[in-house]
């Protein structure tokens, strides 16, 4: 079975992936150092959980005979205010939602993959959900009422 297509959608995604986790940690500390520790910590905690992810599928692609090649080249900018980062990271993840919706058929000659994909994915929207959520709330309560619930 040829699984090119499947480590170049692993090898996409270990190496995005990694680069949004670092972006999610590097947040997270900032978040706390501004006093937001709840947020900080959501942050760190989503930091953890995607490198969780990355681990998956390296592995995949080592039990495939091929070694994952590390390529992180994107600068990115941490944001200070609280709801333009959410609204970013919300942009972010509808973006990349949308592309593992796109991958998902290509996947299906590879179960294993597939399956992991399909978790990832699951997690993914969920994210989205959280991020929608408290867009949602900041509206609703207002962004002092929010960020107080973040202290």
């Amino acid at each position: 079975m040829d699984f090119k297509a499947t480590l170049q959608i692993s090898q996409m995604i270990v190496n995005e992936l990694t680069e949004g986790a670092f972006v999610h940690k590097m947040q997270g500390l900032l978040f706390k150092s501004q006093g937001f520790e709840k947020l900080g910590q959501k942050y760190l905690d989503h930091y953890t959980e995607e490198m969780e992810w990355v681990e998956k599928y390296t592995n995949r692609m080592l039990d495939l005979g091929c070694v994952p090649q590390v390529k992180l080249d994107k600068e990115c900018k941490l944001i200070e205010d609280t709801k333009a980062y959410i609204e970013e990271d919300l942009r972010i993840q509808r973006e990349g939602v949308e592309k593992l919706y796109q991958i998902m058929p290509t996947l299906s000659c590879d179960p294993t993959t597939y399956d992991i994909t399909k978790a990832y994915l699951a997690d993914e929207e969920e994210d989205l959900y959280w991020s929608e959520e408290q867009l949602d709330l900041i509206e609703k309560i207002g962004l002092q009422n929010w960020l107080t619930k973040q202290i």
